[in-house]
């Protein structure tokens, strides 16, 4: 069993707003084949254009409102309960800015080196689109993997979970997968290792794992398939 901790880092990002980083930060540069891991909480401020290439992005949120455009000509927003990838592939420029408050999550993930120069993307849902499941007090949520129509160019299951006080969640983890179970509120234990809001848990060769809460949770489960290929973040690039 591999499973080690990582804390989140509240960082200065975008146009005054700060936000709790998970990676890359000085101890945790990526997990293949993720690359930046942030949750935030804003009221304000924002994400003005900027560029981006090599990767794909996915804005998840929890409650609020956030309003994305782009050179694309796409413009729409999406609301708790909905998320939005981009896919910068060879380039775009973007920005994102709260509906007066936005809570939620940004994660990118790695392109392989054959698709960096595809061409820049972008997809919305909206909560009603994501698939949602509930069961002896867990509520999961897929905003990624089977039954989600969003689209990645990367095998990942992304899953939003919620666990009522004293329930458990036993989730299979796929072959040749990587990734880590994040808390979000409360506190909960991956096969009896303890994690509490603001961290994460870092999870390789497991095949199944049990997540429990005592007094509740709110957890995002990310787990992929490495591209074993260098990560070569320059700020908003990723070569």
């Amino acid at each position: 069993m591999s499973i080690s901790i990582h804390t989140a880092t509240i960082v200065p990002e975008g146009d005054g707003v700060t936000v709790k980083r998970l990676m890359p930060l000085a101890g945790l540069r990526n997990y293949d084949p993720f690359v930046l891991w942030d949750h935030f909480d804003i009221s304000g401020g924002g994400f003005p254009d900027h560029p981006h290439r090599g990767f794909e992005a996915i804005t998840y949120l929890f409650d609020g409102g956030m309003n994305h455009s782009d050179n694309l000509g796409n413009h729409g927003a999406i609301h708790g309960g909905g998320a939005q990838r981009f896919t910068a592939g060879r380039g775009l420029v973007h920005s994102e800015f709260p509906d007066g408050h936005a809570h939620g999550i940004q994660l990118w993930i790695n392109l392989p080196r054959r698709l960096k120069s595809i061409d820049p993307d972008y997809q919305q849902l909206q909560e009603r689109e994501i698939p949602e499941n509930c069961s002896d007090g867990v509520t999961v949520r897929t905003i990624v993997g089977t039954g989600s129509p969003l689209e990645l160019h990367t095998e990942v299951e992304y899953l939003d979970i919620q666990l009522q006080p004293g329930s458990t969640y036993r989730h299979n983890i796929a072959s040749a997968f990587r990734g880590f179970v994040y808390a979000v509120a409360g506190k909960f234990t991956a096969n009896g290792v303890m994690s509490e809001n603001g961290q994460a848990l870092f999870i390789e060769s497991e095949q199944l794992i049990e997540l429990k809460s005592e007094q509740g949770a709110r957890l995002m489960w990310c787990f992929g398939n490495p591209h074993h290929e260098p990560i070569n973040q320059h700020g908003p690039f990723v070569d």
